[in-house]
């Protein structure tokens, strides 16, 4: 398997277990991650992005990042899921240090690695400098990656559509995340004639963006909200894809598209904390806790009860599917 598949992803919170005054800080539950993992796995998502931004892959340590991902790749082979998609998330800005991440994730079972844009030095960081570092990082990676810019954590790096056609055509880069709403370079990448879409694959970070992006030739998304409501954003995406589209299933995207976009407003609002109480409320799994510090906390008094027509029709809507 070369390239990930099409479909929803999901870059999914890392758990931990309740926090004890014995440690410096809670540690990770492999176990609610493999169950949380197999229940997205048998209600329609195609894959999984496992120490991502919202995996918080920046607050754990090395040996914590192996024993995630192997643990559910361990944990999928054993319910019978095999082979079940893995992305695992790479967040340093170090050629040498994003290497090491890569072989630990293939030795852990991950058949690709999602490598953020380098973006310490964002402002510095000029397109030729961007199509380099990513050249070196992909010719010695182990697996292949995909490019992920997400401007909001790597001081408003932008990659442009010009470099993705350059980076597209090395054999060790297989497509690329865009978390931002500059929805023409979605467009542009997906639609662009010198890319082997089949090869290069374009995921957005924003369900909210799933119909329209994946009309014009996107792969998928790699969706937070999905997280919660698995079936709903799957079902979203399997209309969108199917071609002819009928005045029917025009409607149902609409009105599914509608109801998502919706929900990821919360999303937007409330980020890993807002995912993590949103999992444990919905499907029992975790903790009300959030993350590590800074992440630490829940939602303020109320701040859920606030959603609650959103998710509702998000609850209709999945029990339904």
């Amino acid at each position: 398997m070369a390239s990930p598949p099409t479909g929803v992803f999901v870059p999914v919170p890392t758990f931990f277990k309740p926090a004890t005054k014995s440690t410096l800080q809670a540690a990770i539950d492999v176990e609610t991650q493999v169950a949380h993992s197999i229940h997205l796995a048998k209600n329609g998502v195609r894959g999984l992005v496992l120490l991502g931004s919202t995996g918080e892959a920046i607050h754990m340590s090395r040996q914590e990042r192996f024993d995630m991902v192997s643990g559910v790749r361990k944990g999928l082979d054993e319910a019978g899921i095999k082979d079940y998609p893995i992305m695992a998330g790479v967040l340093v800005n170090s050629v040498d240090e994003v290497l090491e991440w890569l072989g630990d994730f293939k030795k852990a079972g991950a058949q690709w690695g999602l490598v953020l844009a380098p973006g310490y030095f964002g402002a510095a960081a000029n397109q030729e400098n961007l199509r380099e570092w990513f050249t070196v990082v992909a010719d010695n990676s182990p697996i292949p990656i995909l490019i992920y810019n997400y401007p909001g954590v790597t001081n408003n790096i932008m990659i442009t559509p010009e470099t993705y056609t350059t980076l597209a055509q090395h054999p060790n880069i297989v497509g690329c995340k865009m978390s931002h709403g500059n929805v023409s370079y979605h467009v542009q990448v997906s639609l662009d004639p010198e890319i082997d879409h089949k090869k290069f694959r374009v995921y957005s970070g924003f369900g909210q963006q799933l119909g329209p992006i994946v009309f014009f030739g996107a792969a998928g998304v790699i969706d937070g909200l999905a997280a919660i409501y698995p079936k709903t954003v799957s079902h979203l995406m399997e209309l969108a894809e199917k071609r002819p589209i009928t005045p029917q299933a025009l409607e149902e995207i609409q009105k599914l598209q509608y109801a998502v976009s919706s929900a990821e407003e919360f999303i937007g609002a409330y980020g890993i904390v807002g995912i993590k109480e949103g999992v444990k409320r919905v499907l029992g799994m975790g903790t009300m806790e959030g993350g590590r510090l800074p992440l630490k906390g829940q939602l303020p008094d109320g701040a859920w009860e606030k959603w609650d027509k959103v998710m509702s029709r998000m609850k209709k809507l999945e029990e339904s599917v």
